[in-house]
């Protein structure tokens, strides 16, 4: 036997991945995709648009979380600036730069003051050497008088801050020490955020799941009410065919067959409505898988003779689990989140009146700076701190919004109790309907044996020619009805067993 060769430049995973999709997704001889009820419920959880969207939730809600955490750590940033100004910082006022300018014109007058009222010029006026050394004195007056107007002008110039155009910079590191436990609510309202959004999946995935299941089943029982409705149809139209006979033989009237043609034409009618609704309800479990509406596919259970072969759960048994019910719906789970995050709510309200610390420090750096005088380069100086920061009066801010959350949980929990009552509700009616289903179930297939009786009588009676067509037609329809009874009352079971089933929160 010749071996198999794998194709050139394909892996060995590229060249089984159709063989391994289809041992999941087969194909009918039809070209009718195969569907199980397990690969429906992948299909439709895979695809469900709410699904993703609550995926991305959840990982939303990751986010914000981690974002929180980062609150405990200290925070650094950088600073930069740039400022222009029309008119420049002056630490002199004119008056005093004016003085300090003519400093040494102010000195020489001062001194040329003292010497008139001391007399001592008018003394040297008749002495030739003291008209000298009066000259001398004026010339070095005058001299002085210039230098220290020099030095006063370059006090002056130093005091110049020429501030009109400012750099400035700075590092900044802040840690925070105690916020009033804001920091620690808002991380739990994070984590209780995180837990809510997987809470809400969880009610989307079995949410997703019951819709599946209704609809799958749903084309089952339609499968089966076609087949019944084609086998209702063959023996009304086998009851013509025999009444036409005998209204050819003479021993039927008119009448009969009339009667009987009427029953063929409902047979049909029945038989389109069936047809029509089967395809639009294969369309709606095409949507929930993802599949496009007009995909043909077949389902494995559309030829199951019994659909009822399921695990019966009795009123005990359900009603004995409800604690399991209380535990794992997620609508519960989410009723109790809003009051956890209502509390946290409360607790972030408390911080505004609590005091604040927090450590900081960084390096800062300006140009002018005043470090070294005024100087025209970048210079700067390391720092830290500790802040603190106390709320004295807010006009009851604070007092306000923590009665307002107060009272949002008090809703809250009086939302759970209500929703507590309705579940142990539901899970009893639900258990109920488990019980009624099954009974439902033990008097439709009495019901099928009783009517298969009288079907198979009334047919040899019939045949005998001691039973009218209308008898026989009146047994075809109470054949077709008991069918159709058990077939209802056969998908009831199971579609009681998938709402027990979510209303415990165990739907798998």
């Amino acid at each position: 036997m010749s071996k198999m060769k794998m194709p050139a430049g394909k892996s060995m995973i590229s060249w089984l991945l159709p063989f391994y999709l289809l041992s999941f997704f087969p194909i009918t001889a039809s070209g009718q995709r195969l569907l199980t009820l397990d690969s429906c419920r992948a299909l439709g959880l895979r695809n469900n648009k709410q699904m993703r969207i609550a995926e991305v939730k959840q990982d939303v809600a990751k986010n914000i979380r981690q974002a929180a955490r980062t609150k405990y750590l200290p925070h650094v940033s950088a600073i930069g600036t740039y400022e222009h100004t029309s008119r420049e910082v002056s630490i002199l006022n004119d008056s005093q730069k004016q003085k300090l300018s003519h400093l040494g014109t102010t000195m020489a007058t001062g001194i040329g003051a003292i010497g008139q009222s001391s007399g001592i010029s008018a003394a040297m006026q008749g002495n030739p050497l003291g008209q000298a050394l009066e000259q001398q004195m004026s010339q070095t007056v005058n001299t002085m008088a210039g230098v220290l107007n020099q030095f006063g002008q370059e006090v002056v110039d130093a005091f110049r801050t020429d501030s009109r155009n400012i750099w400035a910079g700075s590092i900044l590191l802040t840690q925070p020490l105690f916020m009033g436990g804001s920091i620690v609510a808002a991380n739990k309202m994070a984590d209780i955020s995180e837990d809510m959004a997987y809470n809400r999946a969880e009610a989307q995935r079995q949410a997703t799941l019951y819709n599946i299941d209704k609809a799958y089943w749903q084309v089952v029982s339609l499968n089966h009410k076609k087949k019944l409705a084609e086998g209702y149809r063959d023996l009304v139209k086998k009851l013509d065919n025999d009444v036409n006979m005998m209204i050819a033989e003479g021993v039927a009237t008119r009448s009969d067959g009339l009667s009987v043609s009427v029953k063929v034409n409902e047979a049909e009618m029945a038989l389109t409505q069936v047809n029509d609704g089967l395809v639009l309800s294969k369309m709606l479990l095409c949507q929930l898988c993802g599949l496009p509406v007009n995909e043909q596919i077949t389902l494995a259970d559309e030829n199951m003779a019994d659909l009822s072969d399921v695990l019966s759960m009795n009123s005990h048994s359900a009603a004995s689990e409800m604690p399991t019910a209380l535990a794992n719906r997620p609508e519960l789970k989410l009723l109790q989140n809003a009051i956890d995050l209502s509390h946290q709510s409360t607790n972030l309200m408390k911080a505004g009146n609590l005091p604040q610390v927090a450590l900081t420090g960084g390096y800062a750096i300006s140009n002018p700076n005043v470090l070294n005088g005024f100087e025209k380069k970048f210079s700067g100086f390391w720092h830290v701190g500790v802040m603190l920061r106390v709320p004295i009066w807010n006009w009851g801010d604070v007092k306000y919004k923590v009665r307002a959350s107060k009272g949002a949980t008090a809703i809250a929990n009086l939302e759970l109790e209500e929703a507590r009552e309705m579940i142990e509700l539901q899970v009893s009616q639900n258990s109920f309907r488990v019980d009624e289903a099954n009974k439902k179930l033990t008097m439709a297939k009495t019901n099928i044996e009783r009517a298969e009786e009288n079907l198979r009588t009334a047919n040899l009676g019939f045949q005998e020619g001691v039973i009218t067509p209308t008898t026989v037609m009146e047994a075809q329809t109470a054949w077709l009805q008991a069918q159709s009874q058990k077939i209802d009352a056969e998908i009831d079971v199971r579609l009681s067993h998938v709402e027990l089933q979510k209303s415990l929160g165990v739907l798998e």
